[in-house]
């Protein structure tokens, strides 16, 4: 798939050539060294200061434009990092491949070839290259700051230190509905439960299932988790529960979930049943699939639910561990915990079942076996967050498991009295002839956190129109890229 022609001809013609650049960049949360390399080159190739911070955070200062000198400095800032997800069928390894990006037919959107896209948050880095890179731009004294790890725990926002950053506005170029404004966040944090146990024989003469649910549509566990979206590791412990209590079953093993901020589209659990009970678990396997097409019918066309027969393991899980991770399992919320009663179309507050995975881990120098279970918890309010954390403690303590918290971030509080959102309203107005939306946002932003470095700095988030992301149907719309980097451009002129 020739991808970069495919991109050539969109407008802004800088902006679209900074953004195929990145695509060609593996970036995946994590792997920071050589996106971090490239943006720094790419700096210093425009002969501007270039600067990079101990984990790995890039500045780019550009002077301003002439007579712009004496106005208020501007932050430009954005992500590296991009969320890396797959369908099934899809042979890719996002260490190492370039994404496959193209138009789809209808020349209104560009998507990737079975993978997330990276337009969260790449079009915002792309739209700050590509400001840096032309002089014919009006603008005060201009910095871009480009942060790592935001997608896994916003680590370079974290570690973002005080008196960095000169500039007195901070342009977030990280949201994903063009028209609105963001004033305001959720906070977020990390549940992790760990279950250890023994490895037991499995019964002989027994065979193994391995059961699997697939085609789940996944998204972004912040902007999709109202869109009341199949979780794959809930629907499979639906499924498991009714194996173990009625057909014998035991479990051997379960995968579930790659992410903590993206919904699970893929599950599976290998089980091991008495050979005459095979037929019943493949019908229960069935049943179920079909049940599950109703529930979600027009929401999940793609889901499957599947079972085949493998190699029978040696050893599984102790059947007291089994029941109390299926029970706690099936106990944890998933969802929309509360909505803001003031504004019922706004989440509040939100849990999602992530992730969960059977591995061994060493615990002072011994191997032990470990099922592990992670959590996001979302809410805007924190006492709510709180709440929410021990409904989901209680859970899992309740089966035995070691629950610890991690990774707590900040919520961002509007200021809906500042300069800059009322600046920006009227640059909108001005610009395109309607009043953008101020909205509060679900979704965790770098915003809360930078600002408690920088607690004098007016923030604003806002970003073209991105569908779906954090899964491989991430898409971005072309023509209000466009209406995003105008809008941009303006803002910095009116400032």
């Amino acid at each position: 798939m020739a991808t970069d022609k495919m991109l050539n001809g969109l407008e802004p013609k800088g902006l679209w050539e900074s953004f195929y650049s990145l695509t060609q960049i593996p970036r995946p949360s994590g792997k920071r060294k050589e996106i971090a390399e490239f943006l720094v080159n790419y700096g210093k190739s425009l002969g501007l200061e270039t600067l990079q911070d101990e984990i790995g955070n890039v500045l780019i200062r550009k002077p301003a434009s002439p007579g712009m000198e004496n106005h208020p400095g501007i932050i430009l800032q954005g992500h590296m990092d991009m969320v890396p997800q797959k369908n099934s069928d899809k042979t890719f390894d996002f260490e190492k491949d370039p994404i496959e990006a193209y138009v789809e037919e209808n020349n209104e959107w560009v998507t990737a070839n079975g993978t997330t896209l990276g337009a969260d948050n790449g079009i915002g880095v792309a739209t700050a290259m590509a400001i840096l890179a032309d002089k014919s731009v009006v603008h005060p004294p201009l910095e871009a700051l480009f942060t790592v790890d935001e997608e896994t725990g916003m680590y370079g926002a974290f570690d973002l230190k005080g008196g960095w950053l000169q500039g007195k506005y901070l342009l977030n170029l990280d949201s994903e509905t063009e028209g609105e404004l963001y004033v305001g966040c959720a906070g977020g944090v990390d549940t992790t439960a760990v279950f250890e146990y023994e490895p037991v024989e499995t019964e002989e003469g027994d065979i193994a299932l391995r059961i699997a649910v697939k085609g789940c549509k996944g998204g972004h566990s912040g902007c999709d988790i109202h869109l009341q979206r199949a979780n794959a590791i809930k629907l499979l412990f639906r499924v498991l529960k009714e194996a173990v209590t009625n057909y014998e079953a035991r479990l051997a093993c379960v995968e579930g979930g790659s992410l903590r901020n993206a919904i699970p589209r893929e599950a599976s659990a290998v089980i091991t049943i008495p050979k005459d009970s095979y037929d019943d678990v493949t019908d229960l396997v069935a049943r179920f699939e079909d049940l599950f097409l109703a529930e979600y019918e027009g929401v999940e066309t793609e889901l499957r639910l599947t079972a085949e027969e493998v190699d029978c393991p040696q050893q599984e899980i102790p059947e007291d561990v089994q029941d109390f991770l299926i029970h706690a399992v099936t106990l944890c919320p998933h969802g929309v915990y509360r909505v803001i009663p003031e504004q019922p179309d706004i989440v509040e507050t939100s849990n999602n079942l992530a992730m969960i995975s059977t591995n061994e881990k060493m615990v002072n120098d011994k191997k032990v076996n470990v099922i592990e279970v992670c959590c996001l918890t979302r809410s805007s309010v924190e006492s709510r967050k709180e709440e929410l954390q021990s409904v989901i403690q209680s859970a899992f303590s309740l089966a035995g498991a070691e629950v610890t918290f991690s990774g707590s971030y900040p919520g961002w509080k509007p200021n809906l009295k500042s300069q800059l959102l009322h600046t920006l309203k009227e640059t909108y107005q001005q610009q395109f002839g309607s009043e953008p939306r101020v909205v509060i946002i679900h979704a965790g932003l770098e915003c809360g956190i930078i600002g408690r470095n920088y607690p004098n700095m007016e923030m604003i988030s806002f970003g073209p129109t991105i569908e779906h992301p954090h899964s491989p149907d991430e898409r971005v719309n072309i023509a209000t890229v466009q209406k995003f980097y105008q809008f941009v451009l303006a803002a910095l002129k009116a400032l």
